[in-house]
């Protein structure tokens, strides 16, 4: 016989203390069942560590739930990964439209080689502005509007002599001085202008309202909205279209008659006021080039 008890005889011990211990504190588990969680109804006696998640907010882990809670989750991943046409546009797809090359503003620096005519003028009104030369006014069927001059180009070099600083009447005098058979002029594509292209809606509207040629509304939620068309701006163009100097019936009747895609030319009002100063609108509705460019 062994002096030491055996393990399988410590355990047995280890057993019936827990049992006694578990009798002498059955009211104490029955206040944490209370207060914590309920006993479980699998057969264990002793409470868990963690409440059940049924216990929170209602939560609950049942097959139908979870297929409902992963259908709202399928369609909020849907709707954003694939938003309304409607809604998500920011801009129609402009294209290869015709319009939009007539209107195209480059932005780029050019070289014009211009002669005079039988009068010995060559058909343009020159504007400074910040100690920059602009064209103020083309006259339809001239050397200058035959050659692609269009009001708002920058005049940058007559004849090898850089233009800035120079009045509007010193630029008028050296085109005056210059030869009737050659000009050599380095003009910068319409530095204060930009174009806006947009679509109309199904009642023939691009969404923007202009009163003097210039904007002085923009529709909500209308295609000049999204594409980001601002008021006080003047029209310069409408599809390349100069309609400087035109009545607003005008330019209503060339909106309504053109494409379902309508590229605009903009200026900022300000400066729209400071070129046209002291040129009588008769005279810019009589001379002014308003025809059709080619491209």
């Amino acid at each position: 016989m062994s002096l030491y008890p055996s393990l399988e005889d410590l355990k047995v011990d280890k057993v019936i203390q827990a049992q006694s211990s578990y009798a002498a504190n059955s009211g104490t588990l029955a206040i944490l069942s209370e207060t914590a969680t309920s006993l479980p109804s699998d057969g264990n006696l002793y409470p868990r560590l963690y409440p059940e998640l049924s216990q929170y907010m209602g939560l609950s882990l049942n097959d139908e739930d979870i297929q409902k809670n992963m259908a709202v989750v399928a369609a909020t991943e849907q709707a954003v990964a694939r938003p309304s046409s409607i809604n998500y546009m920011v801009a129609p797809v402009t294209g290869n439209d015709l319009g939009l090359r007539r209107a195209e503003v480059k932005h780029g620096i050019r070289e014009l080689i211009l002669c005079k005519d039988q009068d010995g003028k060559i058909g343009i009104r020159l504007k400074s502005i910040d100690n920059g030369i602009f064209v103020q006014l083309v006259q339809a069927n001239s050397p200058a509007s035959l050659a692609g001059l269009r009001f708002g180009d920058q005049v940058l070099q007559i004849n090898g002599e850089n233009c800035a600083g120079w009045s509007s009447d010193k630029s008028h005098k050296v085109l005056k001085q210059a030869s009737d058979q050659k000009i050599s002029v380095i003009v910068r594509d319409r530095p204060f202008e930009r174009t806006i292209t947009m679509h109309k809606d199904s009642t023939g509207h691009v969404g923007f309202i202009f009163k003097n040629g210039k904007i002085t509304s923009i529709v909500k939620d209308s295609s000049a909205a999204r594409n980001g068309l601002l008021t006080e701006h003047n029209i310069c163009e409408v599809n390349g279209q100069n309609v400087i100097g035109l009545k607003d019936t005008q330019i209503a009747d060339i909106l309504a008659t053109a494409e379902n895609v309508i590229t605009i030319t903009i200026m900022p009002a300000y400066i729209h006021e400071h070129m046209m100063k002291r040129m009588a609108s008769s005279i810019v509705k009589s001379l002014m080039d308003h025809g059709i460019p080619e491209v």
